[in-house]
């Protein structure tokens, strides 16, 4: 199974609709970081990523971006191939 990171926060909709669809294709695992509890990772998300919003969501160290990018990716067939 992949290695998946999430940079996250408590009160997150779409960061709750990421973890479910990624929870639907068997994901049992995800590596949070909480941007809200530690201030200093959202400059280290916004760093690596160019983006302020989450949740930023990397596969294996490929970075993915947010919840519409992550479910664009599903409906297009690529994501099942990245969590094999």
């Amino acid at each position: 199974m992949a290695n998946i990171l999430m940079y996250t926060s408590a009160v997150c909709p779409y960061c709750m609709n990421a973890e479910r669809l990624l929870a639907s294709k068997g994901v049992r695992e995800i590596n949070k970081v909480r941007v809200d509890l530690q201030p200093e990772k959202r400059s280290e998300m916004m760093e690596k990523t160019g983006r302020r919003t989450v949740p930023q969501i990397f596969i294996d160290d490929r970075h993915i971006g947010g919840f519409d990018d992550l479910r664009a990716l599903d409906l297009a067939g690529g994501l099942d191939p990245l969590l094999a």
